[in-house]
């Protein structure tokens, strides 16, 4: 696919009970310099109804300008749901989701915009393992478990994943439009991957990224029943191949 010489970046920030963290993020945001093919940057963010401060940390932050927009959820729906809700809400012809934990550093986000444009491709995926970037210590207990369903990810599509699950994927409207997401919480991501390199496996490419990585005290929401429902999905959407 022939890409637009210019374009408009949408990024989907998905938030639940993110107070000590939001601000400093849309901050982070803020400052990133984009590379020049971009006419545009819009700042979506959706709350997924925190029970905290988060709203009015956004609130707070957005005001007066017009290029953060907020929504939020009435009952909490899960991650793919509010990554869902504010694709519904974009107006670019590409779409990066950004947590809002701190985990991952929008200086990222550039080399992320570079590689689709330079590659020609319509996914781009962070990889929190691939070398090149120096990065803190984490949980081996959850690498060997990314590891897993990456590496059965990877026999099922056949194509060579380092990093399934993480946060960062940058998808262009087009292949999105034909991508139909089932999964509301954290298996949306396997599916959202498994379903693109179901269209086209050379039409993914994977770009290093920073991670910073926090435990359950300091909010990591992610445990050991969202990591069965995960392989659930990889088993719908990789074995079953689900629709």
């Amino acid at each position: 696919m022939k890409q637009k010489e210019t374009m408009i970046l949408s990024i989907i920030i998905p938030i639940y009970n993110e107070e000590n963290d939001v601000a400093i993020l849309l901050n982070q945001l803020a400052n990133v310099k984009f590379p020049p093919f971009l006419e545009k940057v819009e700042y979506i963010i959706v709350d997924d109804h925190s029970t905290d401060q988060s709203a009015s940390r956004v609130n707070s932050f957005i005001s007066g300008r017009s290029e953060f927009r907020f929504y939020r959820h009435e009952v909490n729906k899960g991650k793919g749901a509010a990554v869902k809700t504010g694709i519904g809400f974009a107006s670019g012809d590409l779409f990066l989701i950004q947590d809002a934990d701190l985990e991952l550093s929008p200086s990222d986000i550039p080399s992320m915009l570079n590689a689709i444009k330079e590659l020609n491709v319509e996914f781009i995926n962070g990889s929190r393992y691939l070398p090149g970037v120096v990065r803190p210590l984490a949980s081996y207990k959850r690498y060997m478990g990314n590891k897993f369903f990456t590496n059965l990810t990877s026999v099922l599509i056949n194509v060579r994943l380092t990093d399934m699950a993480c946060g960062y994927k940058l998808i262009h409207r087009n292949l999105y439009n034909k991508i139909v997401l089932k999964e509301d919480r954290f298996g949306f991501e396997a599916e959202l991957i498994i379903k693109a390199l179901r269209i086209k496996r050379n039409n993914v490419a994977e770009v290093p990224v920073k991670y910073f990585p926090r435990n359950a005290g300091e909010g990591k929401k992610l445990n050991n029943l969202d990591a069965f429902k995960i392989l659930w999905t990889i088993f719908k959407y990789g074995v079953l191949r689900l629709k």
